[in-house]
């Protein structure tokens, strides 16, 4: 049965950036090095697995493996809750360390032509991590191709970027909507249109404030259940030699690009329930939004310094409460 290719994201089907990834790959002339950033970890990994394959399993491969157990694809991903990549011990590096991942790339593929290692959410690597691996960059071993995976490219080394080739891909057209986040939104902004209509009594203000923290609350278990029902779906994907830190490490990653989707969709219904008013004119809405979504940015912020998303997402009600109902 002949090997079906990785399915690029369906958003990306045809646009410029695939077309050439795909004749360079076709023409055996794909750089050794490819930086692939944007802003959904979710699109770039997809996008890592449609370049890895075909790579991996060409049209006239004689031994095609399915990618999750191709021999010849290896991987390095964050570890841990604090989702770091540490460089490891010198002479007996641990599992999902640098120097572990390092001399995988030097051994000769096994069933393949080529050599594919891919390097998750490189902009965790340590700095000592980094360092080791800007050697490899410069001379990578002969027919490997090295996939760094990023959505925040200006944390890495500059001597990192500038090896490396630079594709940005957008976020898909249809990204995927927990249950239940619609109404969250719609609720959002309802409480936001009360504000602005203005908190005139106790009674008022009782309710803006169990409300957003009802919010609060229902966005930690619509984060929480989405979560869990994507990692049953990574699962199936993953190498059987993963280990528990790595297991938990992309169970953590999946947590962080979803709670960031969701980030940005409480953006656009912040602006969604500001534009009527902007539209009118009304100076104190065009002020009320600029500075919730400074409080919103902050928001994201103290999540990347580990703060817990419910304590941060209350920091930001209550700073949107106070702007929504002064204006």
């Amino acid at each position: 049965m002949p090997h079906v290719a990785q399915a690029w994201p369906e958003s990306l089907v045809g646009t410029p950036a695939v077309a050439v990834i795909e004749q360079a790959i076709a023409r055996r002339r794909l750089s050794h090095s490819l930086l692939i950033t944007g802003t959904e970890l979710e699109t770039l990994e997809a996008v890592a697995r449609a370049i890895a394959d075909r790579l991996l399993n060409p049209p006239d491969s004689p031994n095609p493996f399915p990618l999750a157990q191709h021999p010849d694809l290896v991987s390095l991903r964050p570890k841990g809750k604090m989702r770091i990549i540490p460089i490891g011990k010198a002479g007996s590096p641990e599992p999902g360390t640098m120097r572990d991942f390092m001399p995988k790339l030097y051994v000769s593929p096994a069933v393949s032509r080529h050599k594919v290692g891919i390097v998750y959410e490189a902009d965790t690597l340590r700095h000592e991590s980094a360092n080791a691996f800007l050697k490899t960059l410069e001379e990578p071993p002969a027919h490997t191709t090295l996939l760094l995976l990023t959505t925040r490219p200006y944390a890495l080394l500059p001597t990192i970027r500038s090896r490396c080739l630079t594709f940005r891909f957008p976020a898909a057209d249809q990204a995927y909507l927990p249950d239940g986040w619609t109404a969250w939104l719609d609720d959002y902004r309802a409480w936001i249109q009360r504000l602005r209509e203005g908190v005139g009594d106790r009674a008022a203000a009782t309710d803006a404030i169990f409300t957003a923290y009802g919010l609060v609350a229902r966005f930690s278990t619509i984060l929480d259940f989405a979560t869990g029902e994507a990692w049953k779906l990574q699962k199936n994907d993953l190498p059987a030699d993963i280990d528990d830190d790595e297991k938990v490490a992309i169970e953590t990653g999946i947590a962080n690009g979803l709670r960031l989707r969701l980030l940005a969709g409480i953006e656009r219904a912040t602006r969604e329930a500001a534009l009527p008013g902007i539209l009118e004119g009304q100076a104190s809405d065009s002020f009320a939004l600029g500075e919730a979504v400074k409080e919103l940015e902050h928001a994201v912020r103290l999540l990347r310094l580990n703060l817990k998303v419910d304590a941060a997402l209350e920091t930001f009600m209550l700073s949107s409460l106070r702007l929504w109902a002064k204006r």
